[in-house]
């Protein structure tokens, strides 16, 4: 795997390999003064054929998904009665018999980047010739 500040550094500069997803977005100056994230770079959620590296500011640990140590993935939606917003995830197995619920912090309502990781890893297992 290459290293995740590498690759977020790579997808900043704009000059990604064809087969990586970039997702950006800009932190609005009125947002970021007020949860004091005015001088970091936007939120930004890198996925490569190996990885998946989301970078939202300075004061959250980046998220790491590599897809290596997983043994399978299932997509979840599930909405309240009380209301249409409707919430979406990915479940995630991983080798050692651990589960993690992944979610997007910075684009969690951005079909086009939970379809890109979800079809990462499906290619990923292919090349391996896991599927």
């Amino acid at each position: 795997m290459t290293d995740p500040l590498s690759i977020l550094q790579q997808a900043r500069w704009g000059r990604v390999p064809a087969d990586w997803r970039v997702f950006a977005k800009k932190r609005g100056k009125l947002s970021g003064f007020f949860h004091g994230t005015s001088d970091d770079p936007d939120p930004l959620l890198v996925i490569t054929p190996d990885v998946a590296v989301e970078y939202i500011s300075e004061r959250k640990p980046l998220t790491i998904v590599v897809f290596q140590d997983l043994v399978g993935m299932k997509l979840r939606v599930a909405s309240s009665d009380s209301s249409a917003a409707v919430s979406t995830w990915v479940d995630l197995r991983y080798a050692d018999g651990s589960k993690k619920k992944w979610r997007s912090a910075g684009f969690a309502n951005d079909l086009e980047a939970i379809q890109g990781f979800i079809e990462a890893y499906g290619a990923h297992k292919a090349l391996l010739g896991y599927a």
